[in-house]
């Protein structure tokens, strides 16, 4: 199943936070603006769009200095490829 690129990502989180800058490689919890119901509402969104991806909050677990949203689409990669390959 195809998923956005992490750019796209990036900028739906961008939008949904009204942050100034997302970057796919900066840390989630050091981008201002950006808050754990920007993440559920971005989640929540992407659900709606990929409902075939079986994305929870999940992709958030053990969120650190070194989760970035380069992280959270390797995960969503992760997930599509097990949906693909049952």
């Amino acid at each position: 199943m195809q998923i956005p690129t992490v750019e796209e990502l990036a900028a739906q989180l961008q939008a949904v936070s009204g942050a100034d800058e997302v970057h796919p490689d900066a840390s989630i919890q050091n981008i201002a603006d950006v808050d754990s119901l920007d993440l559920m509402e971005w989640l929540y969104n992407f659900q709606n769009e990929y409902p075939g991806i079986p994305a929870d909050e999940s992709l958030f677990k053990d969120i650190d200095e070194t989760t970035t949203m380069r992280t959270v689409h390797a995960r969503l990669e992760a997930l599509a490829s097990e949906t693909t390959a049952v």
